[in-house]
């Protein structure tokens, strides 16, 4: 197993996105960019595909334990850590109408006009009833 798989299955399970490896590996003041970060988790045959090396999933891992546990001067668990993670993400929008524009009504007069219809007359083509 190679580093850059150890990086895409920790990437997975933690369920971080680049912004995030970016910023643990600030904890640890090493400096990367997306870019370069999203060449690891190329495939092998990918042209611009980088071999991750020991230094950085070395500074990773040591950034990912400041980021789950805290520092030592203020230490968190990580439930804590992920939970705070995870009220970070968006709200999905809400259609907003605005006041004076009523809903559309179009549905509404489709399904009215769809209970109002009688089915005991319809003719089948084997002579059914």
């Amino acid at each position: 197993m190679t580093n850059n798989d150890t990086l895409k299955k920790l990437r997975v399970a933690l369920m971080l996105r680049d912004d995030d490896i970016v910023e643990i590996l600030k904890l640890v003041d090493f400096k990367i960019t997306t870019s370069e970060l999203g060449a690891f988790f190329r495939k092998e045959d990918h042209p611009k595909y980088m071999e991750c090396g020991d230094q950085i999933l070395r500074n990773f891992l040591n950034g990912l334990v400041i980021y789950l546990r805290g520092s030592k001067e203020n230490p968190t668990t990580p439930a804590e850590a992920l939970a705070k993670k995870g009220k970070t993400t968006t709200a999905p929008k809400k259609k907003i109408y605005a006041s004076n524009k009523p809903k559309p009504v179009y549905k509404d007069r489709v399904r009215e006009k769809n209970k109002n219809q009688d089915l005991s007359s319809v003719k089948y083509k084997n002579k059914k009833k």
